[in-house]
């Protein structure tokens, strides 16, 4: 092997790093359609953002909600499009598994081999060599050092494998509500939750630039020789088109992989759910699984503005009880238990209350912050005494999805379920109160879930009815809850 040739490790793992970062700025972008607005400070208040990709204004003087602020992205920019935030997930997370074990197996060879004389600087002279470089390239002269790359080439490739990769996993993992609920250090890190999303997405747009100047680049230095290095690893090969022919058929099988994941997806979207959640869910599990949250931010923290997802019940009996201050109200505990309970709002206000102010982190990207007061579910359990079977409480809600929304995702009331770990930890409660005062009607009076360590899709508002079972598989769709039923949302949310 001369100095020229490029292994077959290293070109392999080059192609995997062009499909998954690819799959993930798509993914990305369906992401980012759910709440199309970027912020440096975590209250997100309507105004605050500092970039959007929106033309929408919602109403002054109106009830509106977070999903009205969502866009839809066309499949050709967003995998899948069409507002499917939960397939887009499950891709993303799907790919950030395999980039991130081929940037592994890279960065091993990289430092097993002499490969990595070629990326790592070994003299600060890297410097002034890339600005003369840049000085070549922008007077629109060709920059050649055969047998390397040129101390640009080189400086670019070092910070995006080890300084851009790093940054995009560390900043990503910042937006995960558990890390940010047992690690609160981690997130001021960035400047807070809202800061680490907008250096994430500016970390995908680096991306998206340097393959842009990647590519033409390769098309400057001469189509046929680079394509040769970078499919076949021989400069020699291109003395014929085998290189380019190589690479044009590994891109179009990279686009037909795309195409694919996109139709898949919105013709057979259970099916995706299932499959991928099968490869993720494990993992996720295991790094962003049940540990409590230590979340405790001060009065002054408390957010001016908290958005709401989902509008209430619109049913007469709920409006009646609303009318009533919910005093006829009574929340009924039952399933696999040994004293099933029937509480009212007032008998619950009798119990010990837990107060604590946290981070409310919602799915579709936005935050804010407030302080609830309840009953923590752990006493409840110590009440009602679930049997040895139970492993998960079931929460119904009072909120009947096909008449309280104007576009429905799917029928019937609003459920979700939580495993008995989650609903053990201190910061679990049935919230009665928000900011010190009732919880109101947009927020899930009379009661609402707070599980500090998921996003807020899980915290069910307007609840009735929590069973206890062993299984959720035989409950509305079987998914685990309402939005994992129609909107393919994962059961569990810990990022």
């Amino acid at each position: 092997m001369t100095i020229l040739d490029f292994p077959l490790w290293l070109r392999a793992t080059h192609f995997l790093n062009l499909l998954f970062i690819s799959l993930l700025v798509r993914s990305g972008f369906e992401i980012l359609s759910a709440h199309p607005k970027l912020y440096w400070n975590d209250d997100c208040a309507p105004g605050s953002e500092w970039l959007r990709f929106t033309r929408k204004q919602m109403p002054a003087h109106e009830l509106w909600t977070s999903r009205d602020e969502e866009e839809s992205f066309s499949s050709w920019i967003a995998l899948p499009g069409r507002k499917n935030l939960g397939l887009g997930r499950h891709w993303h997370f799907l790919a950030d598994v395999g980039w991130i074990l081929s940037g592994l197996l890279y960065v091993v060879m990289l430092c097993a081999t002499p490969e990595w004389r070629r990326l790592i600087p070994t003299s600060w002279s890297i410097l002034p060599g890339a600005w003369h470089a840049l000085l070549s390239y922008l007077s629109f002269h060709i920059v050649i050092t055969p047998g390397r790359y040129n101390p640009l080439e080189q400086l670019a490739y070092f910070s995006v494998v080890f300084l851009l990769s790093p940054l995009v996993i560390a900043t990503g993992i910042a937006m995960s509500p558990s890390i940010a609920a047992r690690f609160p250090w981690y997130i001021r890190i960035f400047g807070g939750r809202q800061a680490a999303r907008s250096i994430h997405f500016l970390c995908l747009a680096a991306y998206i630039a340097f393959f842009v100047v990647h590519l033409l680049m390769v098309i400057l230095h001469g189509v046929n020789s680079e394509m040769a290095l970078i499919v076949l690893g021989d400069i020699h090969a291109a003395r014929g088109p085998l290189g380019l022919i190589v690479g044009l058929v590994g891109l179009g099988g990279i686009i037909v992989i795309h195409i694919v994941a996109t139709w898949y997806s919105l013709k057979n979207p259970r099916l995706v759910q299932r499959r991928t959640q099968a490869l993720t869910e494990p993992l996720r599990h295991a790094l962003f699984g049940h540990g409590g949250s230590v979340q405790q931010y001060a009065p002054e923290d408390i957010s001016p503005y908290f958005r709401v997802n989902g509008r209430p019940p619109a049913d007469t009996m709920y409006a009646a009880m609303a009318n009533d201050n919910f005093a006829s109200f009574a929340l009924d505990v039952d399933g696999m238990v040994e004293h099933p309970l029937r509480l009212t709002l007032a008998e619950l206000r009798q119990w010990p209350k837990q107060t604590q102010i946290t981070k409310h982190c919602c799915i579709q990207g936005w935050s804010a912050v407030a302080r609830w007061g309840g009953v923590s579910l752990a006493d409840i359990m110590q009440r009602c005494r679930p049997l040895e079977a139970a492993r998960y409480l079931v929460f119904y809600a009072l909120d009947d999805k096909s008449t309280s929304e104007p576009d429905p995702a799917g029928p019937g009331c609003f459920y979700g379920t939580i495993e008995i770990a989650l609903a053990s930890l201190p910061q679990t409660i049935l919230a009665y109160e928000m900011n010190d005062q009732p919880l109101p009607v947009p927020h899930g009076a009379p009661l609402r879930l707070r599980v500090e360590t998921q996003l807020g899709f899980t915290m069910v508002k307007y609840v009735r009815r929590i069973e206890f079972v062993h299984d959720y598989r035989h409950i509305g769709a079987g998914q685990g809850g309402w939005r994992e039923d129609h909107q393919y949302y994962s059961q569990e949310a810990g990022i």
